[in-house]
């Protein structure tokens, strides 16, 4: 009696892969010299005066109610100023140029939509005649 068998090649030898290990960049930093707070003068110098002319905020006395409104600074009021006025600019500019393409999409959409609408209507036709 013969007993079956399966002959198996010689199996192959797999190399497996090398993974490195992880690194990470340590973040550093210089660090930061804080005086003590019990700093003091060396001995035989003088502090050194800066003269400040503080002027008060601008106002509005409103007099009705008999109340001052502060006034923005300059500087505050700047920035929105440039950006109110070129956005102004770029609207007025841009607005040829959007009503130009408005209006060519519009009569390119409105042509597809009569397209579809005379392909749907004959379609219909054909419908009806087809049961009659």
């Amino acid at each position: 009696m013969e007993i079956p068998s399966i002959v198996l090649p010689n199996g192959q030898k797999l190399e497996t892969i090398s993974i490195p290990l992880p690194t990470a960049d340590v973040p550093s930093y210089v660090p930061m010299v804080v005086p003590p707070s019990d700093l003091k003068e060396p001995e035989g110098t003088q502090p050194e005066t800066t003269e400040t002319t503080e002027q008060p905020a601008p106002s509005i006395n409103i007099p009705m109610i008999n109340i001052d409104v502060p006034l923005p600074t300059a500087d505050t009021v700047v920035v929105p100023g440039y950006a109110a006025v070129s956005a102004v600019a770029v609207t007025t500019f841009a607005q040829p140029f959007f009503d130009t393409i408005k209006k060519k999409l519009q009569k390119f959409i409105q042509g597809k939509i009569d397209k579809w609408k005379k392909k749907r209507s004959l379609k219909d036709n054909q419908e009806v005649s087809q049961e009659n």
